[in-house]
């Protein structure tokens, strides 16, 4: 608890703390409810090519808006930004409840809404750890990205068990409507402190893209983070494919959850850590801890390899931030965190695209072991790429 009790008692962080816990709860609920509302409402022999369409509706629009919405956002505050993603995510996943119950949801118009609450993704990831630059002091960041990290997978752990035993209940719309709920609180809570947080001077506002290309070490971290996350895409659209029920797809996300949980707690707890090493690692053995998922094993042996993978995965989204928030100074991070989201928001729905025909071809199983293997490989070629590029620098000079 230590190093994340500073964090804790920042005024603007105790105010908004609840609500990304809620509606991060609220999220890793919909991680089960999203694909299986698409598996029950497409086509039968379309299933895993409605299922990555789905998924990807839900993240690929962030991108568009990262480019579209530029020149209305950059001057904002990390707060604002949050608090404007949030409140659009409220209205189209509301929606989607509201048509089922009118007996008006298509696979089309389901997918469509989906795609409308993403617009925003991309600024409302860059707002939050913008903010954690703006309010915090530089030895503070990695623990605070590490406790955004934390809740995010915390929910993973409780948030599948809890869509599993609603859907049962009540269907998997409701589980976006308690979706819904989460993100309006989280619009009110980034409302309350919009005013409080140091907003974005407008004479310092610069593209992220170019700022991205201009620093040899973010350009090679936004490519490694690229194909990883491609990598990581085909993902979403197996493990529903290779479960057997909603509440199975549950177990298999929870575990994963527990493992990043796990993850998470040790990168906070170890603020010096050599950030380049570690997120390089997370890569690889995030990549062959994912293997092993589709061999046939037992399912236990799933669940314990789901579980390491994910304290593999924790490390990464905290400290390649850490990269970018150590490398830019915080007055100019917005653009080029939303540059940078624009980049994965494209990746990963990327990915999922491509894993659709995969999954439906080769089945999910195999799916799992290529998406793997091919994890591994990339953090291989990453390691000799950060280990050469010191030699060549030293051999030109």
């Amino acid at each position: 608890m230590p190093p994340y009790w500073p964090v804790l008692r920042d005024r603007v962080f105790a105010r908004v703390l609840p609500g990304l816990a809620l509606s991060a709860l609220g999220d890793g609920m919909s991680a089960v409810a999203i694909g299986w509302l698409a598996v029950q409402y497409a086509p039968h022999h379309q299933r895993g090519l409605w299922v990555g369409l789905a998924v990807a509706a839900y993240t690929l629009p962030g991108a568009v808006g990262a480019i579209v919405l530029g020149p209305l956002l950059r001057g904002r505050g990390g707060a604002h930004l949050v608090g404007l993603d949030a409140a659009l995510r409220a209205v189209f996943l509301g929606a989607v409840p509201l048509l089922a119950c009118l007996d008006a949801l298509t696979i089309g118009r389901y997918a469509a809404l989906l795609a409308g609450s993403a617009l925003l993704s991309a600024w409302g990831s860059a707002g939050r750890y913008t903010l954690i630059a703006q309010v915090l002091p530089a030895d503070l960041h990695l623990p605070a990205n590490a406790l955004l990290t934390l809740i995010t997978e915390a929910a993973t752990v409780a948030g599948p068990v809890l869509a599993g035993l609603l859907i049962a209940w009540l269907g998997a719309p409701a589980v976006l409507a308690v979706d819904a709920a989460t993100f309006a609180v989280l619009a009110v809570c980034f409302a309350a402190v919009r005013a409080r947080a140091p907003l974005v001077r407008r004479d310092q506002r610069s593209a992220g893209l170019a700022t991205i290309r201009r620093n040899r070490e973010l350009l090679g971290l936004t490519v490694l983070s690229c194909w990883f996350f491609l990598l990581f895409g085909p993902i979403p659209v197996a493990v529903p494919v290779f479960a057997s029920s909603a509440q199975d797809v549950g177990l298999l996300y929870t575990s994963f959850g527990v493992g990043a949980v796990i993850g998470a707690i040790a990168t906070g707890h170890l603020p010096r850590l050599p950030l380049w090493p570690v997120t390089i690692g997370s890569v690889i053995a995030f990549g062959l801890l994912l293997t092993p998922l589709g061999l046939g094993l037992p399912r236990w042996a799933d669940l314990l390899a789901l579980a390491l993978a994910g304290l593999a995965w924790a490390p990464y989204p905290s400290t390649s931030v850490a990269l970018f928030q150590r490398a830019v100074p915080a007055e100019r991070l917005p653009p080029v965190l939303a540059a940078r989201g624009a980049v994965l928001v494209v990746s990963t729905p990327l990915g999922t695209l491509m894993g659709a025909p995969l999954v439906q071809a080769a089945g999910a199983a195999t799916t799992l072991v290529a998406c793997g293997i091919a994890t591994a490989v990339l953090g291989a070629v990453a390691l000799v790429v950060r280990v050469r590029a010191p030699m060549l620098r030293a051999s030109c000079n």
